[in-house]
């Protein structure tokens, strides 16, 4: 008699499952697809990437300087007395201790290329993420999921991607 009413009752539940789904409204936005498709993140985004190699190439011209101190000292090392190989040895220590700092100071999570994104990109997400918000307040969406770079959506049907709707909200037609 047990089992029939826990059978009974799991099957109540199940019963219910499929109204409830139906009920759901859902959509699907790639937010990757929207910031590409918006002039000003595309800009802003050549500017990071402009200024990111430039610190790359400063980086790699102090690291290049740092190797040719380290090739000359050892090519010197036989002459030099304990002294000045010791201060040699300091005189490449700090200089490679610099580099990192300033590999630091411009890479670090703090740095300034993370500044740099904050400043440029994070309004122009916001601005995205502000534009969804609304969408699926006026249009009454349960959930929205973002589809881009997001594994855990396997399928979304392209009836309910929202991705022009969110361009359009923000002037960018295509």
């Amino acid at each position: 008699m047990k089992k029939l009413i826990i059978v009974l009752g799991i099957a109540a539940v199940f019963a219910t499952l499929p109204v409830a789904a139906q009920t759901q409204r859902i959509a699907f936005v790639d937010t990757e697809y929207i910031l590409n498709n918006i002039p000003a993140y595309r800009s802003a985004q050549q500017q990071i990437d402009r200024l990111s190699a430039d610190w790359q190439r400063e980086i790699e011209a102090q690291f290049a300087e740092v190797e040719r101190m380290y090739r000359n000292f050892q090519a010197e090392r036989v002459m030099l007395t304990e002294d000045m190989r010791r201060r040699r040895e300091d005189e490449i220590v700090n200089k490679e201790q610099e580099v990192r700092d300033l590999q630091r100071r411009y890479y670090g999570p703090e740095g300034e290329l993370a500044q740099r994104q904050q400043e440029l990109i994070r309004p122009i997400q916001e601005q995205v993420f502000r534009a969804i918000r609304e969408m699926a307040v006026e249009d009454r969406f349960d959930a929205v999921f973002d589809t881009a770079a997001d594994a855990s959506v396997l399928y979304s049907n392209p009836r309910i991607d929202r991705s022009e709707v969110i361009l359009e909200r923000l002037g960018h037609r295509r």
